[in-house]
């Protein structure tokens, strides 16, 4: 069997939610979307059962795939409904969507709907993507109270700037929620991972931990004690030497300036691994540092075993982990952790506690 595989640690998981919530002092809505950020959110849902406030994932088609599985939580529709008939399944199933915009409030108006939604209602407080503006919530509130199809409201934000700790914007936006939603009955959610993290003034009713879950912390170098949930392995498959001056993969990038023990591995960017790290990127074998050379194919990958004697076929090679911190791997080509394991893909998938 092909080596690559992702170790999914479900007791870090639940580590780092009971720290989101410890953190945040209010309930918490574990956020599972994208199938728990390419973790597997059936797995995910279910580890975390016995202590998740709820769940919040992005649209009907993933809620229902957790209530298929037997999960009876609250789950947060974060795109809400797109029409009439998801309307009527998201009430069915027990599904509180979200409200961002007037077609979603129009549509509860004139539905028929016979059993009352909870409904979380999104203001947009400086994000600009999404959410009612801060001049127009108080109407859409009232409408939703007045439609006689609205049990409960939960007022909602999302912020464009909370991992940003000297940025005035996340202030800004707090206030302008604050002031927006004055007066209006309703529990509050703001904090996602960052402010849950930093900003102690958006700890309000529901928290909404998404990345922090997976242990990437979006704040890295802050020691918010996080632990990686995904280990991405694999193993060396085959070892050959080049001579100084020899180049190595596609492009011809890494060129030897010595001779050079090179081990080939089972992974690829088809597996989810990006293909534009550089030459030097970190990997551990067998728990030992070492480094990538040469060009990510498709398929596999070169690492240096030249100080790694001891290393051969078979030796263990972790990509990203508790070894390599996946944030690492993320600034090395100019994106987030958050879309390296959403990525992942084609590898075998393992669960332990």
């Amino acid at each position: 069997m092909r080596p690559a595989r992702a170790l999914i640690d479900l007791a870090a998981l639940r580590h780092n939610y009971e720290l989101a919530r410890r953190r945040h002092g209010g309930r918490a809505l574990a956020v599972i979307k994208a199938n728990a950020y390419g973790h597997g959110a059936v797995r995910c849902a279910q580890a975390l059962a016995a202590m998740a406030d709820g769940f919040a994932v992005a649209f009907l088609d993933e809620a229902l795939e957790l209530r298929a599985a037997g999960i009876s939580h609250p789950i947060l529709l974060l795109e809400g409904v797109f029409d009439g008939a998801e309307l009527a399944l998201a009430a069915n199933h027990g599904l509180w969507p979200v409200v961002h915009h007037e077609a979603q409030l129009r549509m509860i108006e004139t539905s028929s709907l016979t059993t009352p939604l909870r409904v979380w209602l999104k203001v947009n407080s400086g994000m600009n993507r999404a959410g009612f503006a801060d001049t127009a919530v108080a109407a859409a509130w009232q409408r939703l109270r007045a439609c006689g199809k609205v049990a409960e409201i939960t007022l909602m934000s999302h912020f464009a700037r909370a991992d940003e700790l000297q940025e005035p914007a996340t202030s800004a936006q707090i206030a302008c929620f604050d002031a927006a939603t004055r007066g209006l009955q309703g529990a509050h959610s703001l904090a996602n991972s960052s402010a849950i993290l930093a900003w102690p003034e958006a700890r309000r009713d529901w928290a909404r931990p998404g990345i922090l879950l997976y242990g990437a912390d979006p704040i890295p170098g802050e020691g918010n004690g996080l632990l990686p949930v995904m280990s991405l392995e694999s193993a060396v498959i085959a070892v050959h030497e080049i001579e100084a001056g020899a180049t190595l993969g596609y492009g011809a990038r890494f060129v030897a300036s010595e001779r050079t023990r090179v081990g080939l591995v089972a992974m690829g960017y088809a597996d989810g691994y990006p293909r534009t790290v550089p030459d030097g990127t970190p990997v551990s074998i067998d728990g030992q540092p070492s480094r990538i050379i040469g060009r990510v194919s498709m398929d596999m990958l070169t690492v240096d075993l030249s100080a790694l004697p001891q290393a051969g076929i078979g030796s263990r090679v972790q990509l990203w982990g508790r070894e390599v911190a996946v944030n690492r791997i993320a600034a090395s080509v100019g994106t987030i952790a958050y879309e390296l394991l959403c990525n992942v893909k084609r590898v075998s998938f393992s669960y332990f506690d």
